[in-house]
């Protein structure tokens, strides 16, 4: 004997299956959304908010990123320090010259290469210089931040050419040498000593160019 499904059970079944194929075909054009992502042709308007780090740096000066010291006693400092001080905290940019080992033969063309060197050097490390030739014995540089001055004197006294670097009315040397002018008077009286003449004329004209 044969079972007779009810029509009930039947219209159930029917509904269950359509209702399955239903969320397949959704699901199907959902997954197809997903996958098909207008972009316009136009992008002028559109802000990109995901930028990394990095490449919002990109192209930026480098700053110090060491924070100054608080300001410190000036009342038990004396004059030299004072002003050693007001250089670390000056974060503009700042000129000074520096003078060369005097009795060393150079030419014209010797100067400038050694500004050139020394401003090479300086670019691979922290400090930002530039060194221009001026004359026989002098050269010029200009730093971008002030705060850098011991960095560069440290590097300034460390090369054989240089004598004394001089920012100001602050003059720096190596420790034991005496002042330029002082260099200079002992070489004109071994000269006098040597040859009995008077440089005095000759005195006046070379320090003129000190």
């Amino acid at each position: 004997m044969e079972k007779v499904v009810s029509p009930t059970v039947a219209s159930r079944a029917l509904f269950l299956v359509l209702g399955l194929l239903l969320l397949l075909f959704l699901s199907v054009e959902i997954a197809e959304g997903k996958k098909k992502v207008s972009i316009p042709d136009d992008l002028d308007d559109v802000v990109d908010e995901e930028e990394d780090e990095d490449w919002k740096q990109w192209g930026k000066k480098k700053s110090s990123s060491a924070p100054l010291p608080p300001p410190p006693d000036f009342s038990r400092m004396n004059p030299v320090e004072i002003q050693a001080e007001i250089m670390k905290r000056h974060t503009g940019p700042s000129y000074g010259f520096v003078k060369l080992r005097p009795g060393t033969g150079r030419t014209r063309e010797d100067v400038p290469q050694i500004a050139m060197r020394w401003s090479k050097v300086l670019r691979t490390g922290s400090v930002e210089a530039k060194f221009m030739a001026v004359d026989l014995s002098t050269i010029m540089f200009m730093m971008e931040r002030g705060q850098d001055v011991e960095e560069l004197k440290e590097f300034i006294l460390s090369q054989p050419e240089a004598y004394e670097m001089k920012i100001g009315d602050q003059v720096y040397r190596r420790p034991g040498d005496p002042p330029l002018d002082e260099v200079f008077e002992m070489s004109q009286r071994k000269k006098t000593d040597a040859d009995g003449h008077d440089p005095s004329e000759d005195l006046q004209i070379s320090r003129d160019e000190l």
